[in-house]
Order: structure tokens, then sequence, then C-alpha cells
């Protein structure tokens, strides 16, 4: 598996992006419309990136592309070793809508994707419980999607990703249509979550508190092509509460974060 270097140790490389670009086609005006320019991206096994960028510069294009579900027109992406071509067991997306199955219950749900590969019923069931309590719903197994609040629904969703136990774990916004309470509850628990297991992470988010707040480091890109525009450490100790946000070193790297975003359509219109 492949390693770096990193302030005096060895890491092992657990995704790493090589020069992706995608652009596409448009009959109508008969061009291209360039949506990622040259992009890489490295990120070490057990590492929570994010990625920011104003809207439309390919944030979840390039997630895709990591996923598999999207072929990039040149570049590559390497999950520990290996070429991806297409969607696999070593990652699991968890998207901003849970899209539940409504008929199952938080149970079902969860074992649903075990069940596909023909994983045994006690198994299956004994994974599913475990990460059910992980992520806080033990008690909630036999309830259905619809009785359950917006944020649990999401646990459900991280559950079902979790159990598959993927290598890595890639995050679309997933607490976008939570409300802010909630959402802040949320971050503070993913944090928890993904430390318990252990697990590489990939966060698409426009909430520039929330990836400084959950991130080892925070990936700018720029407006669409998209490009890779700065990669800012985030250099503040784990465990994290949410009495961070209120840290002076907390409010210094969010403004450094927002203003090479907040500049990047300035630019590009100007340009």
């Amino acid at each position: 598996m492949p390693t770096q270097s990193g302030r005096g140790n060895a890491v092992t490389i657990k995704l790493e992006a090589r020069d992706i670009c995608l652009s596409y086609y448009q009959p109508r005006t008969k061009s291209r419309l360039v949506a990622l320019d040259h992009v890489n991206v490295t990120i070490a096994e057990g590492e929570f990136v994010s990625i920011v960028g104003p809207s439309g510069c390919g944030k979840t294009t390039f997630l895709n592309i990591v996923d598999g579900l999207l072929r990039p027109t040149s570049g590559q992406i390497i999950v520990d070793g290996h070429y991806v071509t297409e969607p696999g067991p070593d990652r699991a997306v968890v998207f901003q809508d849970a899209s539940l199955l409504p008929w199952r219950t938080v149970l079902g749900n969860v074992t649903y994707g075990l069940e596909c590969q023909a994983i045994g019923a006690r198994i299956a069931q004994e994974r599913a419980m475990h990460f059910i309590d992980m992520v806080g719903l033990k008690g909630f197994e036999q309830h259905y999607p619809h009785e359950l609040s917006g944020g649990m629904q999401q646990r459900v969703n991280l559950a079902r990703a979790l159990v598959m136990d993927p290598q890595l774990l890639l995050m679309d916004e997933p607490f976008a249509a939570l409300d802010a309470q909630t959402r802040e509850a949320m971050q503070e628990e993913l944090i928890e979550i993904t430390l318990k297991a252990k697990k590489t992470v990939l966060f698409i988010t426009h909430q520039i508190d929330e990836a400084v707040y959950l991130s080892d480091r925070v990936i700018v890109f720029s407006a669409r092509p998209g490009r890779v525009k700065a990669d800012i450490a985030i250099d503040i100790e784990r465990p994290r509460k949410l009495r961070l946000k209120r840290d002076p070193r907390f409010h210094a790297l969010e403004d450094q974060v927002w203003s090479l975003v907040h500049d990047e359509p300035v630019a590009a219109t100007s340009a």
C-alpha cells in the first residue's frame, strides 16, 4: 500500500486523485464545459478531509468520480493502491437525502446492503445492531422511517453505510436538510462515530464552520472549472466539542477559509 512521509512519520495513503479532469460536450452551444481541471488530492488513512468551494465548482462531481459513479475525462482515482473504474464495496456514500426504504424498519434498512451481499441473517443483524448502537439509535430498531426525526433518519443512513465496512466514507452534504440545532448535534456525534469506526472520510459541504470543525484538512476548490485552490491543515486537537466554535483559533481558520471561498466568484467574474 502506498505511503508518504508526514511530519517525520510514514503515513498510509488511502485515496489518491491524480490530475482529475472532467468536461462535457454541450450540443446546443457546440462547446465543451470544463467542470474539473487537473484536481490532485491525497488523503491519508484515518483522515477526515472536507471540500468547500463556491456553488457549481465541482465538489459533488469530484465525489461521484471518487465513488466510481462518473468517469473522468482524464486522470486516475486510486483507493488502497487500486484504480477505481466503478462503484465498489470499499467506498460508501452518505447523501443529503437519507433515502430510507419506507417499508423497512431501522434494522431492515441497515441490514439491506448485507442481504444484497448474501450475508447470513444472524451475522447481518449482529453487525447492524453494533452500528445502530454506535449512531445512538439503540431502542429504535423496529421503528419505521416515518416515525423518526430528520436527524435520526440520517443516523440510520450513516449506520447503513458503516455496516458495509467501507475503506472510504464519502459524505455529500449529509446535514444540509437539518435544522441548525440538529445539524450541530450531528456534527459532534459524527466526530465520535468516525473515530470509533476508524474510517477515512471525504466530506462535501457548503458550510465553512462545519468543514473546519469536523476536519483534519479543508480543501478549497476554485470556481468552475474546479481546481484545488488551497489545502489547509486544521491543527486543533481531538476530541472536539461544540464549544470549540467559540475558540479564537477556530475563528481564525474559519476566516481564512471563508476569505478563500468568498474571493473566488469575484475573481471568476473579473477574469
